[in-house]
């Protein structure tokens, strides 16, 4: 649709300066659009045409914009031409707009991949995409922090797959580390199998408190964890047959979770499956001569430019016990060997930028050109997320929270009883503002959660945005849908 009125604008570019239309069309860009203000739909960069050696490179840039402009006459098309300091805007016909805008629907109908078609997506690289967002941690339950993640990551792997790429969407769960060591001692002390059976998640997570407030004033408490995490990387067959317990359980409440939210995952991996690899990970460092001993006894890299310590990352704790970023760049590896991505996208909050940034370093360090091809995409946290309750910790509290407080703004505007399921379409509506509030603010900006402004049925809200494809289905295929009712 877009191609149309940008092919149409070229045209008429061309037969005004007796030039080829496809000279104009990189020329031609579309305007953003603003709520409250009017805008043109395209605008012409004279500067461009002046670099091309469509118009002399020399003289007054206005004059020559004005002059081309007061050429460039109204039709079926463009109902205005302006001109701006070097920029000519073009106003569409908002009647054929919104005939080409719908034009797609009324031939193929709800199958349409809208927009995907365009000219405009000829020559863009498509290949391999994984992108790892979510990532939780095992034996806990799913954060209300790590919703970001998973809202951003999903909506980047759509868009992706959408473009025509392959997308590997993987969780890649936090299931290994020191906090196993903690848990597995603290199990150890105050776990109890029948509070396990009843409520899995809700205990785990009572005995990490618990075991952390000990480990805090006891040195014993400490030790044991450490011993615990030791037997895990040495595969002491109990403590590998408590900790798979703990994965077990988790990742089937998290899919619960997801489900919920209309998220899916071709892989769930985990830091588990790279412990040896990052050993070998440590070997190939010291080969390399990349790996030091610091006076504490650790295993550093040194990322300094003149390499003088300056900027160090530690790998190796002074016990031989392998850090996260170990493990990362093991998985790294793994990944490009196993899927043969030509791009890698990590989706996590921005208080990690510094760690990626020094995994692509060390990367590029140990001679794989491709992390040049690995992104961190960093997202503000979400600040003031509570229930009526108080402090919410886990995501399903917020979900149930959501739809509790939509069914409660659908009973008052008397919608529920033309509804055949008035609860499954308080659950939609409210996902979709969630997700929609998300979005609203700048990907690396903190920003307030407010539930009110998030269930407002007007605005640039999730609610909004599900009454106006009610409505839309309605009128463009005539019948009323909310099927697909999770924002996308």
């Amino acid at each position: 649709m877009a191609c149309f009125f940008r092919r149409r604008i070229a045209a008429k570019l061309g037969r005004t300066l007796q030039q080829p239309e496809e000279v104009f069309i990189p020329a031609l860009s579309a305007v953003p659009l603003f709520k409250k203000q009017k805008t043109a739909d395209f605008k012409l960069s004279i500067n461009t045409l002046r670099a091309n050696g469509v118009l002399p490179s020399g003289g007054d840039i206005q004059l020559q914009t004005e002059n081309l402009a007061s050429q460039l006459k109204q039709d079926s098309v463009v109902e205005d031409v302006s001109a701006d300091r070097g920029t000519i805007h073009f106003t569409l016909n908002r009647k054929l707009f919104v005939q080409k805008m719908l034009e797609p629907f009324e031939k193929h109908g709800e199958d349409v991949t809208f927009g995907l078609d365009s000219e405009l997506f000829d020559n863009l690289k498509r290949g391999t995409t994984l992108v790892e967002y979510s990532s939780p941690n095992i034996a806990k339950k799913f954060h209300a922090g790590h919703l970001r993640s998973t809202i951003i990551g999903n909506f980047i792997a759509n868009l992706k797959q959408s473009l025509g790429n392959n997308v590997i969407r993987m969780n890649y769960l936090g299931d290994w580390g020191m906090q196993f060591g903690l848990l597995g001692a603290g199990f150890g002390r105050f776990g109890c199998p029948e509070k396990l059976k009843q409520n899995p998640l809700q205990h785990l997570f009572e005995v990490y408190v618990q075991v952390n407030k000990e480990a805090e004033h006891s040195e014993v408490v400490k030790q044991a964890a450490r011993h615990f995490f030791r037997q895990l990387e040495q595969h002491e067959s109990e403590a590998v047959s408590l900790w798979q317990r703990f994965r077990d359980i988790t990742v089937s409440e998290y899919q619960h979770v997801y489900k919920r939210l209309g998220v899916h995952f071709d892989i769930y991996s985990g830091e588990s499956e790279h412990q040896a690899q990052a050993q070998e990970t440590v070997q190939q460092l010291r080969s390399r001569g990349l790996l030091k001993t610091s006076e504490k006894g650790t295993g550093v890299v040194d990322l300094s430019p003149d390499g003088d310590m300056s900027s160090i990352c530690t790998l190796l704790r002074s016990d031989g016990t392998t850090l996260y970023i170990t493990r990362d760049l093991a998985a790294a590896a793994d990944r490009k060997q196993k899927y043969h991505f030509d791009e890698m996208i990590y989706v996590t909050d921005k208080s990690q930028a510094n760690h990626f940034h020094q995994l692509f370093q060390i990367l590029l360090a140990m001679g794989h050109s491709w992390a040049e091809s690995c992104q961190h995409v960093p997202f503000g946290l979400v600040q003031g997320m509570k229930t009526r309750t108080g402090e919410v910790v886990f995501l399903e509290d917020v979900l149930n929270e959501a739809r509790a407080r939509m069914l409660h703004n659908m009973s008052q505007s008397k919608t529920t009883k033309e509804l055949d399921d008035p609860e499954d379409t308080a659950e939609k509506v409210a996902i979709s503002a969630l997700i929609v509030q998300d979005f609203k603010g700048p990907l690396q900006s903190d920003y307030k959660f407010d539930w009110d402004k998030m269930l407002q049925a007007q605005g640039d809200t999730g609610v909004f945005l599900q009454y106006t494809h009610a409505r839309l289905c309605r009128s463009v295929f005539g019948h009323s849908s909310h099927k697909n009712g999770k924002a996308k």
